[in-house]
């Protein structure tokens, strides 16, 4: 079914917290197995009604956030969608206590059961009004981001549609798009202040009703993870501290150089070359078909996935007024369909979105046949192996994008992907910092940024730009505000994916062939187990960064440039 022709219904909340709970009392009172197995199935039913509405209620409100319907529907599940988990807790509880546990774990697997138990431990009816207003918070600064109109050269453009200035080959455009930009947030930063200074109060505050010492714990039990902890990830980020912070600053010596400048500011960094970076040859229908084209050749898998999303109009591509920021993807599960959602603004950002969404959605794809809702999906770091590893498997196809400036951006994608982990690891550094220290002020913050940002990223150099000087960049990164603990995941994956594109270097069919099989299992495994599944080493492991980063820094050094 096309997305324009799927029909929403807002729901019930009272009729479905009955009929759930029905559905729960039956669960609980079955004698046999069998009984609690087909409770279950109902349960489930019930639960991706309602969950279809909600994700397509959000991604009307995401494509338009002016128009009034789509704000009013997407505030209904702000309210709601907390009375939802309740029920959801409810029902772990059940099945975890549940007398047929073995046998539903033998049908099911373990993983629902650990996904089920970390559940339990970050919702407790308590907190019900507290999550209703983080999720009114978040909105909120959603819809501040959209409701940048910034006039640049002539035009009134939202922050998406600034990007392409953002690395124009002209130093001064560049500067005064950057200036632009950060004047927007500039303006604002009261407004982002107290957002954020909101959120963060309330996480503590909810943490400490479930019996955390802050919100880190309760942050890590939200986003699912099994199998690794606080101190893992601080080994990590002392392993790309060693290693890839170092390539890094000779990545950006080399830029430097390579653009002829005494001095390197923030402005230059998104600009790899003096002509400009590569640029997709053609508009967004072009792109899409193009990619049509390629996923048809990488795999029949790959082939009748995207023929399905481009059939059932699942992709909303390009940036528009009143239109968020960024992209995504999402599942309608209902109709058992990714959705890509991104901002298409002509820069090479418009291939690697496409690609990188196009992985999560094709993973999506490939799990849509699971009876459990809590399997489409595995936990986020699982899920950005998928997208940044499909980033490197179409890679044999950007000559169909890029034309002659297809080495210029295969050594920006993978540069790119090298240079941004060490940012990664400062947003999750400053995510620890803020959460173990609740009380900071806005400006305690922003120092620590700057601290940390200097340990990571000691080649920025904000010039005379007071905002950004003060430590307000990462004001625009969304997971901060929307997905607290959400960024790690992009550096584990990443170190995931590296490992991904050295295969596809060496025996494309293998890499596709565990590609595949890592897509298959959804989320049906935790992430180390996932990592296993694909052949992949675990980026935790003491040594596992130190070799790819070498493999990574030949290949740079080696690869023939057109131009400068």
């Amino acid at each position: 079914m096309k997305f324009s022709d799927i029909k929403y219904e807002r729901p019930d909340i009272k009729a479905t917290e009955e009929k759930f709970n029905a559905l729960l009392s039956k669960f609980e009172n079955a004698s046999t197995f069998e009984e609690q197995d087909e409770a279950m199935k109902e349960i489930n039913n019930l639960r991706v009604e309602f969950q279809t509405n909600a994700t397509v209620a959000s991604i009307r409100y995401s494509i338009e956030t002016t128009n009034k319907y789509n704000e009013e529907e997407q505030y209904f599940f702000d309210l709601n969608n907390p009375v939802y988990e309740g029920l959801i807790t409810g029902y772990y509880k059940a099945i975890i206590k549940s007398k047929f546990r073995n046998q539903l774990e033998e049908k099911w697997g373990k993983q629902l059961f650990a996904h089920a138990d970390l559940t339990i431990k970050t919702f407790s009816p308590e907190i019900v009004e507290d999550l209703k207003l983080e999720n009114k918070l978040r909105t909120d600064y959603s819809k501040l981001l959209a409701s940048a109109k910034i006039m640049f050269e002539g035009e009134e453009r939202n922050l998406s549609g600034l990007n392409p200035f953002l690395e124009s080959p002209d130093r001064d455009v560049r500067k005064r798009a950057n200036e632009a930009k950060w004047n927007f947030f500039s303006e604002n930063e009261e407004k982002f202040d107290k957002i954020y200074d909101d959120l963060v109060k309330l996480r503590d505050k909810m943490a400490k009703k479930l019996g955390y010492k802050n919100f880190v714990d309760m942050g890590y039990a939200r986003m699912g993870r099994t199998d690794y902890n606080p101190e893992m990830v601080a080994a990590f980020r002392k392993q790309v501290l060693d290693y890839i912070v170092p390539l890094t600053l000779k990545l950006k010596q080399k830029q430097k150089e390579r653009l002829g400048l005494d001095s390197f500011k923030y402005y230059d960094q998104p600009i790899d070359f003096t002509d400009g970076n590569a640029k997709p040859h053609g508009k967004p229908e072009w792109i899409v078909s193009n990619a049509k084209k390629m996923y048809e050749e990488l795999s029949p898998e790959t082939g009748e996935f995207f023929n399905f999303m481009v059939e059932n109009e699942m992709m909303d591509l390009v940036t528009k007024q009143g239109k968020d920021t960024g992209g995504y993807c999402t599942f309608i599960e209902k109709y058992k369909s990714p959705f890509i959602f991104s901002n298409f603004n002509g820069t090479a950002g418009d291939i690697e979105v496409l690609t990188h969404e196009a992985g999560h959605a094709f993973q999506a794809f490939r799990s849509r046949f699971f009876d459990i809702p809590e399997y489409y999906f595995p936990t986020s770091e699982a899920c950005e192996i998928h997208s940044m590893s499909m980033e490197y498997l179409t890679w044999p196809w950007m000559e169909n994008f890029f034309l002659e400036e297809t080495d210029k951006f295969k050594y920006s994608h993978l540069k790119g992907s090298m240079v941004f982990v060490p940012y990664g690891v400062t947003v999750d550094e400053f995510q620890h910092f803020v959460y173990e220290n609740p009380d900071a002020t806005p400006q305690e913050r922003k120092q620590a940024w700057l601290d940390i940002e200097k340990k990571y990223l000691p080649y920025f150099d904000y010039e005379d730009n007071e905002f950004l000087n003060k430590g307000g960049r990462w004001q625009q990164q969304r997971h901060i505000y929307m997905q607290p603990f959400y960024y790690i995941d992009y550096c584990l994956a990443q170190i995931c994916a590296f490992q991904f594109w050295k295969k596809s270097l060496e025996d494309r069919g293998n890499a596709l062939s565990d590609y595949v099989r890592l897509c298959n299992a959804g989320g049906s495994q935790s992430f180390l187990n996932l990592v296993e599944l694909a052949n992949l080493e675990s980026p935790f492991k003491e040594g596992s960064i130190k070799p790819i980063v070498k493999e990574i820094e030949k290949w740079l050094d080696t690869v023939k440039l057109n131009g400068n």
